[in-house]
């Protein structure tokens, strides 16, 4: 599956990709070793995550990351 970043609010891609491992918050933070509150708060735009915690959500999930220039 692949979504256009630019199209969500960093909430909603935390959520997506949390729902593509088909795993609870709770689990889904053990894995990356945040809190199930922690991610709740992510999920619900109540604290911000960074390029690390996202590229740690990558590397441990098998997902990549494009950052992709728009042609004129």
């Amino acid at each position: 599956m692949k979504i256009v970043a630019n199209d969500y609010n960093p909430q909603e891609i935390i959520r997506i990709i949390r729902e593509w491992t088909e795993l609870s918050q709770k689990d889904f933070g053990k894995t990356i070793h945040r809190s199930e509150r922690g991610i709740q708060a992510f999920e619900l735009g109540k604290r911000n995550y960074n390029m690390q915690t996202l590229i740690q959500i990558a590397n441990t999930h098998g997902i990549t990351i494009t950052i992709e220039k728009k042609g004129k």
